[in-house]
């Protein structure tokens, strides 16, 4: 095999894999995304508790785990077994919260394209636990 081909090869091979891995997110395209949470929850500086828990920090975070918000037994239990939201489980649950934990009190249906989760993924992540941007 020539240099030529060795090169397209392996340059195919490459983008093959970059296609199979998961699409990664905007955090400009999530601030979007957002507006369908603000609702129930808030992020940022002072971000308080409302229908749902506020998300600051919220990956890498404890389930459960924000003090004064009263969580479903579904989500007290996750809390108490020490389970923690990934980038991987949030995207999973945000897919279809009822369907992925069933119990939680989320009545939101979800976010069905995986661009969409991506993106609000990216946005959440660029807030500290305290609020602050990263």
């Amino acid at each position: 095999m020539n240099r030529f081909a060795i090169s397209f090869a392996l340059l195919a091979l490459g983008s093959t894999a970059a296609l199979a891995q998961s699409p990664a997110g905007d955090p400009a395209k999530g601030a979007n995304v957002f507006k369908k949470c603000m609702a129930c929850h808030a992020v940022g500086e002072g971000a308080k508790n409302k229908v749902g828990p506020e998300l600051n920090g919220i990956i890498g975070r404890k389930m459960g785990s924000i003090e004064g918000f009263n969580y479903s037994d579904t989500l007290k239990e996750h809390n108490a077994k020490g389970d923690v939201w990934t980038a991987e489980i949030l995207s999973q649950y945000l897919a279809n919260p009822k369907g992925y934990m069933p119990g939680v009190k989320m009545v939101f249906a979800g976010l069905p394209k995986e661009t969409d989760r991506a993106d609000l993924e990216a946005y959440l992540g660029t807030f500290n636990a305290d609020g602050t941007k990263k």
